[in-house]
């Protein structure tokens, strides 16, 4: 039962929750409806009911009693205006992800600005800072709205131009701004999470660089260690190849022996050392230039 309930929570198929409320934030019916209206507690997103005035049906009325035609181009300037004071008003608290404002005649969402934060924490703030302000002589009406997901919301029929309701429809027709307003505004965040993608890309390749350098340093040092062992080992007479041919390194006692023999073996060359002979060079030179037994 609970699962039922919840996979048609906010569905026409919810006798109990009002549909339009959840997907829209306000209903035709208001307090009058025959359904619950959940107002959050917090939330992203907060709602500005009726905040802006549009001069197109706001216009005064002429001599002949009909509304004044008001120039289009202008009216699109005062709604920019209205939309860069309402933005920057708003970003002090935080960064914003959507700043919708309703194009729609219907009491309960002319004129409805929906302002959605990147965080719930800033939504708070502005809700805070903005309650009880006025903005043109008209006291702001604000609150927390349910909608997160403005794809939900907007008339699509509205967005291809086919919408045959007209400004009574009960989804939003979201007034659109300039390519360079938006351009102005939102693009402030887009150059930050460039800014921030890029110095996240460049953490990995510092790390990739100094781990490589790491390794270089590494094999180089053990390249210089096999060298030195190599070295060693053919200071010691070691091994094969070109070093087996050599002696290993000899005591003194050996070595006084082996030069003892050589002079007894050179003074029979010469004729002299025997018994009663002249006695032979000192085995360590002296005398006669230095004698090297290498």
């Amino acid at each position: 039962m609970a699962e039922h309930l919840a996979s048609i929570f906010g569905t026409e198929k919810d006798r109990v929750n009002c549909p339009f409320y959840f997907k829209i934030g306000a209903c035709r019916h208001g307090d009058r409806c025959s359904r619950l209206h959940n107002r959050p507690t917090i939330s992203p997103t907060i709602l500005m009911a009726n905040m802006y005035q549009n001069p197109l049906l706001n216009a005064p009325l002429g001599p002949d009693g009909l509304p004044i035609r008001v120039d289009p181009k202008a009216a699109q300037e005062h709604f920019e205006d209205f939309y860069e004071d309402v933005f920057e008003e708003l970003a002090q608290h935080g960064e914003l992800e959507n700043l919708n404002v309703c194009d729609n005649f219907a009491d309960h969402m002319v004129g409805n600005v929906y302002a959605k934060f990147r965080d719930e924490d800033a939504a708070a703030r502005a809700l805070q800072a903005l309650q009880g302000r006025y903005y043109d002589g008209r006291q702001i009406i604000i609150e927390f709205s349910p909608v997160t997901d403005f794809r939900e919301a907007t008339c699509r029929q509205y967005e291809e131009n086919t919408c045959n309701r007209g400004g009574y429809c009960n989804f939003m027709h979201l007034k659109p701004i300039g390519r360079e307003l938006r351009r102005k505004l939102f693009g402030r965040y887009h150059r930050r999470d460039r800014d921030r993608d890029r110095e996240r890309s460049r953490s990995p390749r510092r790390d990739r660089d100094r781990d490589r350098d790491r390794d270089r340093d590494r094999r180089r040092s053990r390249s210089r260690d096999r060298a030195r062992g190599r070295s060693r080992s053919r200071e010691r007479g070691g091994g094969g190849g070109g070093g087996g041919d050599r002696r290993a390194r000899e005591t003194s006692e050996e070595r006084r022996a082996r030069i003892a023999s050589w002079n007894m073996e050179r003074d029979d060359r010469d004729g002299g050392g025997g018994p009663g002979g002249p006695p032979g060079p000192p085995p360590y030179g002296g005398g006669g230039g230095g004698y090297n037994p290498w």
